[in-house]
């Protein structure tokens, strides 16, 4: 991470995702599919392990609840020895904090947990999550993202990986909070005009988001490309 990042009042945002052949992250019933293999795995886990923290928005929650944990004993074993928990923060921003209490963040894993809602979220949820995780309140009836970053940095997080939702990646996107995107690219086809994309939200009709390559390169069945956000 440059040592520019540092003395910027958010951190180094990274999006890492799988999508299939025509860009789907997910089936029409918003469902996980598996896109790729166990190499692409290991990549995300060491991604996982060399970060601050990890941020979901609660769609994906809700469909997929992930425990966003590093799996690799060794990578956990190697943080601990750094002086940090066996795994990042896990973030969700839920601006109405609906995130279940028995949802597999909280029962699985080592590690602090963040909870981004709005004002306008029911207090008593927000009683009930505190319980579980570090609360936090940005914005008055959606969880301003610029602000939640600001938020992290102040805490010490200094490198984020999100790994989406699509409404999420939009939120970020659109508002200029993201640094450099991962996309494995399988080899399926999954259709569907209502399954998500990479990113969904409003889109764009002009003033796009630019990207420079950083790479490209072969990976199992598929080809992971990395790309510089330059807008």
């Amino acid at each position: 991470m440059p040592d520019t990042q540092d003395k910027t009042p958010r951190p180094f945002v990274f999006i890492n995702t799988a999508m299939s052949a025509d860009g789907k992250i997910a089936t029409i019933e918003r469902r996980q599919t598996r896109i790729s293999g166990s190499l692409d795995f290991d990549r995300m886990d060491e991604l996982r392990a060399t970060s601050d923290a990890i941020m979901v928005g609660i769609g994906t929650v809700l469909s997929d609840n992930p425990s966003l944990t590093v799996k690799s004993p060794q990578r956990r074993e190697k943080r601990c020895a750094g002086g940090r928990d066996e795994n990042p923060v896990r973030i969700v921003v839920d601006s109405m904090a609906r995130t279940p209490l028995n949802a597999d963040i909280f029962k699985k894993g080592d590690g602090k947990r963040m909870i981004a809602v709005s004002e306008s979220a029911p207090q008593e949820r927000v009683k009930e999550l505190s319980k579980h995780a570090e609360v936090i309140t940005a914005g008055e009836t959606n969880v301003e993202l610029r602000r939640l970053l600001t938020e992290l940095k102040a805490r010490g997080i200094n490198r984020l990986m999100v790994e989406g939702g699509a409404t999420l990646n939009w939120g970020l996107i659109s508002q200029g909070l993201v640094d450099e995107i991962y996309t494995f690219i399988g080899n399926i086809v999954i259709g569907g005009r209502t399954a998500p994309t990479l990113v969904d939200g409003e889109g764009c009709t002009a003033g796009f988001c630019r990207l420079a390559l950083i790479s490209c390169e072969k990976l199992e069945d598929g080809v992971l490309v990395k790309w510089k956000v330059i807008n």
